[in-house]
């Protein structure tokens, strides 16, 4: 992999690893959905008017939307607003790189080798380790399964940006921006009521235009911009695993930020993930190389 493409993989890890406090504090503050469509609306406009649309078909980007945008975070927020703590919700949200890897195998045909296997056996091995140091902590159930479904929304969303081919990302995230804060809308109505949309929107305080300002222009634009290029540019189950460095930044972010605090396991665990991404990315040149001597002796 490029070193620039390590940079931006880099940058990515830090940003959404950060996301999920960010998250916390805003659901806090502005109801979960209304807080999507706060989010999403700031995302398209006014970048709309200055970036061009997408030269793909508008199929992948209502399925960009409707996925990565939509469907990925109504799940997320809600679980995080139901009581997910912020870095157990950055560790199962994960799951996607997984499922990614899945989906990639069985409609397009990619290959897994015994390298991308092996990686992501002992990057699993690492998220059990990272889970073992929080039994104390109290995890609704429905908030687990809604990260879950989160996760598969990401991974959905990923093959989408696959299929699309060769696109501008920055059109895609800005274009694909503009269909979410519709049903993010009609959601926080209908569950949120219209008075607390209101009175929240009258009286935002400076914290929640913060992590608005943070989802929508850092999160989103910068983390989806050079996330969908990786994708773009490299075999999905390269870059998917990549994802699996997050939560150890989500809860390392948790700990100094939220007090949630990490046990020893976690830990071993968050350094058993990097074994297992390492194997991932080189394991193919290791492999290679070890056939090599093996030959040449």
């Amino acid at each position: 992999m490029p070193f620039k493409d390590v940079v931006a993989a880099l940058i990515v890890i830090v940003v959404w690893g950060a996301n999920f406090v960010v998250i916390k504090f805003g659901v806090d503050e502005v109801p979960p959905m209304l807080l999507g469509a706060l989010r999403f609306f700031f995302v398209a406009f006014p970048a709309v008017f200055f970036v061009p649309r997408p030269a793909v078909s508008w199929r992948y980007v209502v399925g960009y939307a409707a996925t990565i945008s939509l469907g990925q975070f109504v799940c997320l927020f809600l679980a995080i607003y139901l009581g997910m703590p912020a870095g157990l919700a950055s560790l199962v949200l994960q799951a996607q790189a997984f499922f990614t890897v899945a989906i990639a195998a069985l409609v397009l045909h990619e290959a897994i080798r015994l390298h991308h296997v092996l990686g992501i056996g002992l990057a699993i091995a690492g998220l059990v380790l990272l889970d073992a140091g929080a039994d104390s902590t109290v995890v609704p159930l429905l908030g687990f399964v809604l990260t879950l479904l989160s996760a598969f929304s990401w991974a959905c969303g990923n093959i989408v940006l696959k299929c699309a081919g060769q696109v501008r990302m920055l059109s895609m995230v800005v274009w694909g921006a503009l269909l979410p804060p519709i049903p993010f809308l009609l959601l926080s109505v209908t569950f949120e009521g219209s008075d607390l949309m209101l009175d929240t929107l009258l009286n935002l305080s400076w914290r929640a235009i913060a992590v608005v300002a943070y989802l929508s222009g850092v999160a989103t634009l910068v983390g989806y911009v050079l996330w969908g290029r990786l994708l773009s540019r490299h075999p999905v189950a390269r870059i998917a695993p990549l994802s699996l460095l997050i939560p150890v930044v989500g809860l390392l972010c948790a700990d100094w930020v939220l007090d949630e605090k990490l046990g020893m396991w976690q830990w071993v665990g968050g350094a058993v993930v990097l074994i297992g991404l390492a194997v991932n990315l080189f394991g193919a040149r290791w492999l290679s190389r070890l056939r090599n001597q093996a030959q040449a002796t």
